[in-house]
């Protein structure tokens, strides 16, 4: 399964992607293999996942875009935020268009502009010579090249602002092109994202639907209410942070649409939560990819690519009896964040783990404390080697698709739209939805309905939202780009860093927060009991457990440490430079904004 990236397709593009010379010069060679290409059915189908190929390359979403962007925000950071690194200084907000990491000619920027122009190719072909009509398999291509453009120039104005606007393919006029607005790309996206929801099936309702790694209706009409939540909000221009100017772009505009697009994926049946957050992710990590539930839409790594559990994974030291890869555990929840959750919300320990896997003995590794770091060191735990089927070896990728999208997102964005319309009583109904998952059904007369009753203005509901969506989306870097739209990116900044100053001292919002971390191994012997996690739990227990640490302290969480969250101001480095090599090579037509 899952080999669309990185291995197919390249003979298709063969025909098409030439020599830039050649390509630019022999329109008539290129035009003659799109009329063979994409009046096959299988060859189209072909070029079409060969859109997707550039997704895998080394310097691509696979080991840059992925494993860069999102971090640091209110409630994650990269775990070595302190160390002088390239990574580090991105996550702190210090941002240079010579950072080693990314100042390479194949970086994302370069792979995410070879998606583009590979779909435009198909786009123009299935144009001109595939009869794409809706329910048709050419129409269903369509819509999967429409949709996967939008997903590349999605990801970059994400990281990027306002870029390069590319709906054709590239000929001698418009090598080189300087940037356009991001208002000009976000009504394409949002027009042809419109399109493409008619052309593509529902879940399981084509050969090429039946799986979350393919592109469906329920996908694309969700996805577009991102877009179009994201275009209406706030964001950093070259004249400051503000909404866009275009009417086009209004909330009064384009909430009604993405409410829309919400009631369409929530009334079709297509798509559902998953019952148990914690099942949810066990199937993520059991590559289970039955399309028509949570997940709306994945990135289709092969076995051999992808970093996200050598990434966001729980770390492991070594080799052992999960994995042949030692690695996870670069990114972490912020330490006040296990704290924040309710004690009985079942999302709490799915994301924040505290221990990770030493160095194996003889194959088998067991959990450990890191007792030098105390609370200031905690690990992602919604992907797990330990829950995967298929053995990781020692390779620098582990295969598992990155969730591009999955309900719960629909939920909060329906309950977010209807609060902005002065519709508390709807927005409450997907707020009560996310929750009712969150804990067990014993809990719901107090964490769900006493919750919601007590919340009777739009600020309330606002604020309930947000601070819902940082404990259903923690660890899935999907908070730095909610903040920017938001306008909360530097408040909420300057927040977490009070409180971790507070947990640090436990004082504060943070007092009744224990010192003292008792903890012993269970009867498998490799798994980890902790008495003095909670919120309370000050006991001395010391005569049940077997080891017991200071876990909480200024020596664990220190202000180096803390004052690693940020370096730069989040509110005006919210948007990566564009990388040196391509300002170099652009003939002067490419330029940074923001003070870079």
């Amino acid at each position: 399964m899952k080999k669309y990236l990185y291995i197919i397709i390249s003979i298709v593009f063969a025909g098409l992607l030439v020599s830039c010379e050649d390509f630019l010069e022999a329109p008539s060679q290129s035009t003659l293999d799109e009329s063979l290409i994409f009046s096959n059915p299988t060859l189209a189908a072909s070029a079409i996942d060969g859109i997707k190929e550039p997704i895998g390359q080394t310097n691509s979403y696979r080991g840059r875009y992925l494993t860069h962007y999102g971090a640091n925000t209110d409630i994650e950071w990269y775990n070595s935020s302190t160390a002088a690194s390239a990574r580090s200084d991105l996550a702190r907000y210090v941002n240079s268009s010579i950072n080693t990491d990314m100042n390479t000619a194949n970086n994302a920027w370069a792979q995410m502009y070879s998606g583009i122009e590979r779909a435009n190719i198909c786009i123009r072909g299935l144009r001109t010579y595939g009869d794409p009509a809706p329910g048709t398999e050419m129409g269903q291509l369509l819509g999967e090249a429409l949709t996967l453009r939008a997903i590349y120039y999605a990801d970059l104005v994400k990281a990027w602002g306002d870029v390069v606007a590319r709906f054709e393919p590239i000929s001698s006029e418009t090598m080189y092109l300087e940037k356009s607005s991001r208002d000009v790309i976000y009504k394409q996206l949002i027009a042809d994202l419109e399109e493409a929801s008619e052309l593509v099936a529902w879940p399981n309702g084509n050969a090429r639907t039946t799986t979350t790694e393919g592109i469906n209706r329920a996908f694309v009409k969700a996805f577009r209410a991102r877009i179009c939540m994201a275009a209406a909000g706030y964001s950093q221009y070259p004249d400051g942070i503000r909404k866009s100017n275009d009417p086009d772009l209004s909330v009064s505009t384009l909430y009604p649409v993405a409410m829309q697009e919400c009631i369409d994926v929530i009334t079709s049946g297509n798509a559902s939560l998953e019952s148990s957050f914690e099942g949810f992710w066990r199937k993520v990590c059991e590559e289970n990819i039955t399309a028509g539930g949570e997940s709306l839409w994945e990135i289709p790594f092969a076995d051999g690519r992808g970093r996200m559990a050598f990434t966001f994974a729980v770390r492991h030291a070594s080799a052992d009896q999960y994995t042949g890869q030692p690695r996870g555990g670069d990114y972490g929840p912020l330490p006040n964040v296990f704290y924040d959750y309710d004690v009985k919300d079942t999302r709490r320990d799915v994301t924040c783990v505290p221990y990770s896997w030493g160095t194996a003995t003889a194959g088998i590794s067991k959990q450990i404390i890191n007792t030098g770091s105390g609370v200031s060191l905690w690990y992602f735990g919604k992907l797990r080697y330990e829950w995967m089927t298929r053995f990781v070896t020692s390779t620098n990728d582990d295969g598992l698709n990155e969730i591009y999208m999955r309900y719960a997102e629909v939920l909060l964005m329906a309950a977010e739209i209807q609060n902005e319309l002065d519709n508390l009583g709807p927005a409450k109904d997907y707020l009560k939805q996310v929750r009712q998952r969150a804990f067990a059904q014993a809990d719901w007369p107090v964490k769900v309905d006493a919750y919601l009753n007590a919340i009777t203005t739009k600020e309330q509901m606002f604020n309930a939202i947000v601070e819902e969506h940082g404990f259903e989306f923690c660890g899935e870097m999907e908070r730095k780009a909610a903040l920017i739209r938001w306008n909360l990116l530097g408040n909420r900044m300057d927040e977490a860093v009070v409180k971790l100053a507070d947990l640090s001292t436990r004082t504060g919002g943070y007092a009744d927060v224990p010192e003292v971390l008792y903890y012993r191994y269970a009867a498998d012997g490799e798994s980890l009991q902790f008495y003095g996690l909670n919120r309370g739990e000050t006991e001395d227990r010391s005569a049940d457990y077997t080891y017991n640490t200071v876990y909480v302290s200024p020596d664990r969480l220190g202000s180096t440490k803390i004052n690693s969250l940020f370096t730069n101001d989040p509110d005006q480095n919210q948007f990566w430079p564009i990388w040196q090599v391509f300002i170099d090579a652009s003939n002067g037509t490419l330029k940074n904004d923001y003070g870079y």
